[in-house]
């Protein structure tokens, strides 16, 4: 009796030594599977980090020229740089073909990202790969016991310039107001001479006496050290509260290019204007455009403005108010402190209230 004790004993202790030897397998199998899949999230998140960074930068580098040629080139450049700074690997290799440039169709957002190879390119996809094939798969640790040594990681990003329509505090601007026809008679890259008397008529073709110069964004009588500032630092904060004092813009956050606001002139250009305007020579500014003015003389007239858009200040002669002029050429610019509305995503600088030529802060589409 007590022998088949002792053999039952010892068959239930092989047992428990059998169930203990399985779950200990199946704990290491666990163990494993949670740190390498922690390292597995860990390696893709830096990679999604570094795709989502490059690709935000080098999506900058599709601005335009004055001419409207795009430096693709560049753009793939600085995918490669910022991803390689950003995984702190001098290896890592981005191939062409991961390095897609097109331009965004947002009405594709909502079942897959689309580029297209037409107008103007204003999108960039990076693929970033650890497949093997161009770069190594990512080494595992513990599922090796398991026969389970590496896993393949790809990851995505796309950015997109946006195409503003808002003029926040910062924009930059030029506070010389342009006529709609003068403006949509030039190509991009002509330049033309914007004259302190430059001769202006009202709705019915009547020449309005006056030496046409800069326009007040902003208090209705600006001063020049006003001009300065702007033409020097953009728009402030303070023209925006009294252009939404005078009820001339419906919100005192930004200025609505979609949006038409009267604005006060002045005569001539203030000699006063002189240093601001050479010190910004070479560089972008953003113009308002004018389709109507109203008013007798003087410092009473004002004009309608109906849109805004990009020039270089390309040079400018100040001899009296005849032969004083500002020099331009229509052209393109990036500035974040221009902003667009939600949802507004467009694949068009030719869609209505977009500031004609500007691209504002690159946003990720996925």
């Amino acid at each position: 009796m007590a022998k088949k004790r002792l053999q039952t004993k010892r068959t239930r202790q092989g047992s428990i030594a059998v169930l203990v030897s399985i779950s200990l397998v199946m704990l290491i199998a666990m163990v494993a599977f949670a740190v390498d899949f922690g390292w597995i999230f860990k390696v893709r998140t830096d990679m999604q980090r570094s795709a989502d960074a490059a690709a935000l930068a080098a999506v900058q580098d599709l601005i335009p020229a004055v001419d409207g040629s795009q430096d693709l080139n560049s753009a793939r450049a600085a995918v490669r740089n910022y991803v390689r700074s950003n995984l702190k690997n001098a290896s890592f290799k981005v191939v062409d073909d991961d390095i897609q440039i097109g331009r965004y169709d947002p009405s594709q957002i909502y079942s897959n990202v689309t580029l297209l190879n037409s107008g103007t390119l204003d999108a960039v996809r990076v693929t970033l790969r650890r497949d093997g094939a161009i770069n190594p798969r990512v080494a595992l640790f513990f599922a090796r016991a398991l026969g389970i040594m590496d896993a393949n990681v790809t990851v995505t990003a796309t950015a997109v310039l946006q195409k503003p329509t808002l003029l926040i505090p910062g924009a930059k601007i030029l506070p010389i107001a342009i006529h709609a026809d003068v403006w949509n008679g030039q190509d991009l890259g002509d330049t033309w001479s914007v004259y302190g008397d430059g001769r202006i008529e009202d709705e019915y073709g009547h020449e309005i006496p006056g030496n046409w110069g800069s326009v007040d964004i902003g208090a209705t009588s600006n001063s020049t050290s006003d001009l300065v500032d702007q033409i020097l630092n953009g728009l402030r904060q303070d023209d925006l509260d009294d252009l939404y004092a005078d009820e001339r813009i419906l919100q005192d956050a930004h200025i609505n290019g979609s949006e038409k606001m009267w604005v006060q002139s002045d005569t001539g250009f203030s000699a006063g204007m002189k240093s601001a305007i050479r010190d910004i020579q070479g560089l972008e500014r953003l113009v308002p455009i004018y389709a109507q003015v109203r008013g007798a003389s003087g410092n009473n007239v004002e004009f309608q403005i109906v849109s805004w858009g990009v020039v270089t200040v390309v040079d400018s002669r100040w001899h009296g108010g005849k032969h004083s002029y500002i020099q331009v050429q229509k052209s393109y610019m990036y500035d974040g402190h221009l902003g667009t509305q939600p949802n507004s995503l467009s694949n068009s600088l030719d869609t209505p209230g977009v500031i004609t030529g500007a691209f504002s802060s690159p946003v990720l589409v996925e």
